[in-house]
């Protein structure tokens, strides 16, 4: 039973990593998990506490990950029209652009989105670079959890 507990939290650990890059997929709470299925193994490595406050890292980052892009984006400039672009070319980039769209999309949209509102085409790069940035300050945070996360799990064998 051990084995197949290990697997799966490798499993989540993959899928974790994935899922830093990947907005689709959510990354710190996968990574996480990895954590509390090791702990069900006969090794126990864990305490409750140390679960309950990597959990409460994992919600908060998860969090900031959708707030930070928008912060940038009006850190730089932008109105709410080119954070809710920012969001939209998100979505749009990933199903139209596969994996760059992860990183075109949000610019673009931002950038779009302020020139509809009526923004100078400055005010509008400034707010899609401000996007950008946010979406890779984001994805550092996680990739940054999910890499702490693999170091938690196999340490926890020696």
């Amino acid at each position: 039973m051990d084995y197949i507990l290990i697997v799966t939290g490798i499993v989540l650990l993959i899928a974790g990593l994935a899922g830093s890059v990947l907005p689709v997929i959510p990354g710190p709470p996968l990574s996480y998990l990895a954590l509390v299925v090791l702990h069900f193994t006969e090794r126990h490595p864990f305490t409750i506490d140390f679960l309950v406050f990597w959990g409460i890292v994992a919600v908060i980052i998860t969090v900031l990950d959708y707030w930070v892009p928008v912060y940038g984006t009006r850190k730089f400039g932008g109105t709410k029209r080119g954070a809710t672009g920012s969001a939209i070319g998100l979505v749009i980039g990933i199903l139209t652009m596969g994996p760059f769209g992860v990183i075109i999309g949000p610019f673009l949209g931002a950038y779009i989105g302020e020139i509809t509102y009526g923004s100078d085409s400055r005010t509008a790069l400034r707010s899609a670079i401000g996007s950008f940035l946010g979406f890779l300050a984001g994805t550092l945070m996680k990739l940054i959890f999910g890499g702490v996360m693999i170091i938690l799990f196999i340490r926890s064998f020696f």
